[in-house]
């Protein structure tokens, strides 16, 4: 990496350090609040493990101990045998020494070993929660969000988390009891050599506090910058077919450079600021070293401590500013874990699930009556329908067609309650949509989407999603209404061949066709196509109609449809603009009006035939 690839020094791209220390001045008081907070809480997780976390702080003591005991042990072996060149008693004095640095290595195992399993039983819970919360979810939160982002806060941060849990939480304790155990002996072999010896905290506080209020806002812009290029490379691997269709690679690759650099920045300097803290902390520890050097010789000299008591000093020197060092350092990791511990509690604690209302009511059963009455709905204010009125009869289909934007699939998700309408009523069989438990709604219901969606497993799997108790004869006899037995059975592993999330192996419109397969064998009594035959070839088109045709017999069907062709056979076809409804009858009626539909209808003729 080259320095001269970066802005000028203490300076993040165009925002100087300053400028980030004054933004983190200005948000202090919230900021402070949310990082204890978050703290809090997730001491909450950990405090669920009271037995192994008593076991851990019970070996930090006894590592402290035994940390403190070694060095003031050697200081007494100085004064009591090499000074005075008696050897009595010296073998015995080594063998307690040995005895004390192996219960220290020892206490230290057992405390690295139980905080481990802490930490995993910990971020096992958080990733469970955060999981769980993505599917209590609306669609809604969704659609606002980049997906790789979402995927960041469960993956990167938790493994912050994780990290941080694993090599902070002893860190501290044991920094914490180390430096109050250390001052209180220091105290007790000379108070006068201890206060010269202190003379550098507050030096080393005042450095250590201006390289940490800049870290931290750095932490958190790295953090997000994280965030970001995640989202933007899901977003790219996912979108290859399209980014090479366009020929896109070089903005793309633009773009990601773009983002790479932002996280290239703030990662620099955040590990740049937090690098000068053990280089500060030797340099002070050098100059502890030199002051108890002086400052003991002259007391030696002058009879007041001995030259163990030196010897003692100049340990436990070193083992104060290392606490100091430590504690700094685990603070930047906690800032670090922090920032992505908040990131995954924003989602944890989103207000938008899918809370169904106290008195809903579970549908075991529907005849499939569904009525719109003059139902209005905004999304984030902006109008997306306005006034819709149309009555679905049981085992009727209903078709929408509109130019993109009329507000069809906007109707498709207010039905499946994927969003809450604003005004007017939905009712399905005399009962307003919001009285039903969303779960049993959509268990009434099968989609046949545009884009077909296969899960990483056999196609066996795939079509018993749409029941898991569905047997395997159940499975064929689906795929055999679905038109789709024929192709499974030429591939090489039949019904156990395996597909990606991409469906590879198989063709766009046989992805359709299992899809459908999955939709028969959930037996439901609304049935909503969007887009079930686009981009599909004409044998195959005509196959997917066919088994449309199966699934939609005797049930209430909703279909969205570009290709007016596709639905003249329906029983109800609304046509939609700009939210509202300007035609709706059968397909003979609205041909008859010479309306919007008429002129739609043959402007694609025209196109069709051309």
């Amino acid at each position: 990496m080259r320095i001269g690839q970066f802005k000028r020094p203490f300076q993040y791209k165009n925002i100087p350090i300053d400028k980030l220390r004054i933004q983190q001045e200005e948000e202090q008081t919230n900021r402070a609040q949310n990082t204890a907070g978050t703290i809090k809480r997730i001491w909450s997780y950990l405090a669920r493990e009271k037995m192994m976390l008593l076991l851990v702080i019970l070996m930090v003591l006894i590592s402290s101990a035994m940390s403190l005991a070694g060095p003031f042990m050697v200081g007494m072996a100085i004064d009591d045998f090499i000074v005075t060149q008696e050897p009595s008693g010296l073998g015995m004095l080594l063998i307690w020494l040995l005895t004390i640095y192996i219960l220290h290595s020892v206490s230290v195992f057992l405390q690295n070993y139980w905080m481990v399993g802490i930490a995993q039983n910990t971020v096992y819970s958080l990733r469970k929660e955060l999981f769980h919360q993505f599917h209590r979810l609306p669609i809604s939160f969704f659609d606002k969000r980049q997906h790789g982002e979402l995927m960041s806060r469960i993956t990167n941060d938790i493994d912050n988390i994780n990290n941080t849990l694993n090599q902070s939480v002893i860190q501290i304790f044991t920094s914490i009891l180390t430096l109050v155990g250390t001052v209180v002996v220091m105290l007790m072999l000379s108070p006068l050599l201890t206060l010269i010896t202190m003379t550098i905290i507050p030096v080393m506080f005042m450095a250590l506090r201006w390289i940490t209020r800049r870290t931290g806002p750095l932490y958190k812009l790295q953090q997000h910058h994280l965030g970001e290029l995640n989202g933007y490379v899901e977003e790219t691997v996912s979108g290859q077919h399209v980014i090479k269709t366009f020929s896109q690679e070089e903005r793309v690759i633009r773009e990601f450079n773009e983002r790479n650099e932002n996280l290239q920045h703030s990662g620099f300097w955040a590990q740049t600021f937090a690098g000068f803290i053990p280089k500060v902390m030797n340099m002070l520890n050098f100059l502890s070293f030199g002051l108890i050097g002086l400052a003991g010789g002259i007391l030696a000299i002058e009879g007041i401590i001995t030259v163990g008591v030196i010897v003692i000093f100049t340990e436990y020197a070193r083992q104060f500013t290392r606490p100091l060092n430590e504690l700094s350092n685990q603070f930047n990791i906690l800032l670090s874990a922090v920032a992505g511990a908040e990131r995954v509690f924003n989602i944890v604690d989103e207000q938008q699930e899918e809370i169904d209302e106290h008195d809903a009511e579970n549908l075991s059963s529907t005849d499939g009556h569904l009525e719109f009455d003059h139902v209005s709905f905004a999304y984030e204010a902006t109008p997306i329908l306005k006034q819709i009125s149309f009555t679905a009869y049981p085992g009727e289909t209903v078709a929408f067609v509109g130019h993109t934007g009329a507000g069809k699939t906007t109707i498709i998700n207010l039905i499946s309650r994927f969003y809450n309408y604003d005004s007017g009523s939905i009712k399905l069989d005399g009962i307003d949509l919001k009285n039903i438990k969303r779960s049993s709604l959509r268990k009434q219901m099968a989609f046949v989407l545009q884009d077909a969606f296969l899960f990483h497993g056999t196609i066996k799997e795939n079509i018993r999603y749409g029941r898991l108790d569905a047997t395997d004869a159940e499975i064929i006899m689906a795929a055999k209404n679905a038109n789709a037995h024929d192709f499974i059975e030429r591939l090489p592993n039949g019904y156990n061949t395996v597909l990606d999330q991409t469906g590879s192996g198989v063709s766009q419109g046989q992805k359709q066709l299992i899809t459908i397969a999955r939709a028969i064998i959930t037996n439901p009594s609304i049935l909503i196509l969007d887009e079930a035959t686009s981009n599909i070839d004409t044998v195959t088109e005509l196959k997917i109609q066919d088994a449309l045709k199966r699934l939609m017999q005797d049930r209430t069907s909703f279909v969205i449809a570009h290709r007016l062709n596709t639905i003249q056979e329906a029983d109800k076809i609304v046509m939609l603009e700009n939210g509202e409804i300007i035609e709706q009858g059968s397909h003979e009626t609205l041909i008859r009006q010479y309306g919007h539909y008429y002129h739609l209808y043959k402007e694609q003729l025209k196109t069709a035939h051309a």
